[in-house]
């Protein structure tokens, strides 16, 4: 038995599961999302954090073909010196390396490679505080949502992706006798074998501020169908890439296969490879998140591959009416505060109607519904050791810059502060920013504004609200929908608007569940349907363009007359 059909043989019943469960969207996952050692054993968090400590001043080790130049430039937003160097392959020798090891890698077969998949998340799983670590210190997020959001839920996504693409794969047969009666003649027969067939090279551009989750499902969607893949990460955040790469070469060297299979190209941002990589003939998959700018001239300027896009978009919220406004409020609060709005999933715009909303305890008016929600965000955030660890840090400066630009673009209903952290000191932290405008100024909420900006938008009624929702959604494009309302009218209004501008919906978000959150298995994160995204996590379509089927036919001759 060869050593990547052991691996499958170990994790079979894992990515059985996973199977049904992408059929039956409940709730599952086999990566605990608890940070305890009880799980993860003892010493987990000690070790994992001795592990991210020693790779700080140090050049970081990869299998890489030929080295062109070693790049670092990433810096802690909470202030912590990271100086790792990392080697750039050349690509052409990359390339080339790739395209040698890609035959073996495809005749494996199915089940080796969804074998050798399995065994990387399960040892990434293993290593869930090491890479909480690693992603704290990139890309800003506090520790625990950097445990979960970068260890078990981004496992969760990758597990998921191999699972839908081993359930696209396995419906092709490999083989099939075919026979057409002819009626006094003899039948034709044939014998046909169906093979799939990777694409080629994959590049998977990772972004700043969720290098693993929003990475994991292009690289194992693209692994498992058979394709190379390489990741391109963000300059500001290597390490958490760096580290899966690592693993994933482990493996792949493990069951016999060219570590070479999964690399990393690391650039600058003086010195970026993404446009070559991606324009290279040899390149036939492009997974990317980032913005609209970027996004939209890679699916316009690669026209030799399949093209996964996440861009920029404006995440709506809608409020007509509620029961209490004070659990709308408590809701809304952890979602505007939560990594400091720097998700693709947190709201921007707020509408609510200028002559205010009903209530179970009266009519409120604008005023006062801002005034619940201003004081919500401030009531949350006044105790400081919750409020570092829910907004953790600003990733980039660029991002810090934008909340002072944006202070001036409305009513200032609540300002940003500064907070101080208790154990980093030069750490980037902001509280929300939030702003009231008129329905009338919709080149100011229209555009993204990213990390914790949200408008608070005078609309002429829930109607209105709607149509400037459809609108802005058309246009720009959304990943999340939200609408708070006792009326049942309204709602069915909310679900039409959802399925006319393809964007997901959450109706009376009140308690433990937020309208930024996408749990693996059940919600599928983006429809590919508005111009936030061309593509959606994970359904069939993003797993089976990674692959063609290629057959053979073999006539079988009529049997020798007696």
């Amino acid at each position: 038995m060869s050593k990547a059909q052991s691996f499958y043989d170990a994790h079979q019943g894992t990515l059985e599961k996973a199977i049904a469960t992408n059929r039956s969207r409940e709730f599952w996952s086999p990566y605990p999302e608890v940070a305890s050692g009880r799980i993860y054993g003892e010493t987990a968090n000690i070790d994992g954090r001795a592990r991210f400590d020693g790779y700080l001043g140090q050049p970081f080790a990869l299998e890489v073909p030929a080295v062109a130049e070693q790049v670092g430039e990433e810096e802690s937003p909470y202030g912590l010196a990271l100086n790792i160097g990392y080697d750039r392959p050349d690509t052409e020798a990359l390339i080339a390396r790739q395209l040698a090891a890609m035959p073996a890698w495809r005749d494996a077969g199915i089940e080796a490679r969804a074998g050798v998949c399995l065994e990387i998340l399960d040892r990434l799983n293993k290593r869930s505080f090491e890479m909480a670590y690693a992603v704290m210190h990139t890309t800003g997020q506090g520790f625990m949502m950097a445990f979960q959001a970068g260890g078990p839920h981004a496992q969760d996504r990758g597990l998921e992706a191999v699972a839908r693409a081993f359930a696209e794969m396995q419906q092709v047969p490999q083989s099939a006798s075919w026979v057409k009666p002819q009626g006094k003649h003899p039948a034709l027969a044939m014998q046909k074998t169906f093979r799939v067939v990777p694409k080629g090279i994959s590049l998977v551009v990772a972004c700043a501020t969720f290098p693993t989750w929003n990475t994991y499902p292009g690289l194992f969607a693209s692994l498992v169908t058979g394709n190379p893949v390489i990741v391109k990460p963000h300059p500001g955040a290597v390490l958490p890439v760096a580290i899966s790469v690592q693993i994933a070469q482990e493996v792949l060297a493990e069951a016999g296969f060219d570590p070479c299979l999964v690399s990393m190209a690391p650039d600058s941002r003086q010195s970026p490879v993404t446009k070559a990589l991606a324009q290279h003939p040899a390149v036939k998959l492009i997974d990317f998140t980032g913005s609209s700018a970027f996004g939209n001239w890679l699916e316009q300027n690669c026209p030799q591959a399949d093209v996964f896009t996440e861009k920029s978009g404006v995440n709506t919220l809608i409020i007509d009416s509620a029961a209490s406004l004070k659990p709308v409020g408590r809701n809304l609060a952890f979602t505007l505060s939560l990594y400091s709005g720097q998700m693709c999933t947190t709201p921007q715009a707020i509408y609510i109607p200028r002559d205010g909303i009903d209530t179970d305890d009266g009519h409120l008016s604008f005023d006062e519904v801002a005034a619940t929600l201003s004081g919500s965000i401030s009531k949350f955030l006044s105790n400081p050791e919750v409020a570092v660890n829910v907004l953790g840090a600003i990733q980039s400066t660029d991002t810090l810059a934008r909340i002072d630009e944006c202070a001036g673009l409305g009513e200032v209903l609540l300002a940003s502060e500064t907070l101080a952290h208790p154990d980093f000191a030069n750490a980037r932290i902001r509280t929300p920013l939030l702003l009231k405008v008129d329905a009338a100024a919709i080149e100011t909420y229209s555009e993204e504004r990213f990390g914790p900006v949200t408008f608070l938008i005078a609309t002429d009624s829930t109607e209105h609200s709607f149509a400037l929702a459809r609108k802005v959604i058309s246009e720009k494009g959304a990943i999340t929908l939200g609408v708070y309302s006792t009326s049942d009218s309204v709602l069915d209004q909310a679900q039409e608007l959802a399925l006319d501008v393809k964007v997901a919906l959450s109706c009376n978000l009140t308690g433990g569940v937020f309208v930024n959150q996408s749990a693996a298995f059940s919600d599928f994160h983006a429809t590919g349907g508005n111009p936030a995204a061309n593509a959606s996590l994970t359904d069939g379509a993003f797993v089976s363009r990674r692959f063609v089927v290629v057959q053979s036919r073999r006539d079988v001759p009529p049997p020798a007359a007696e």
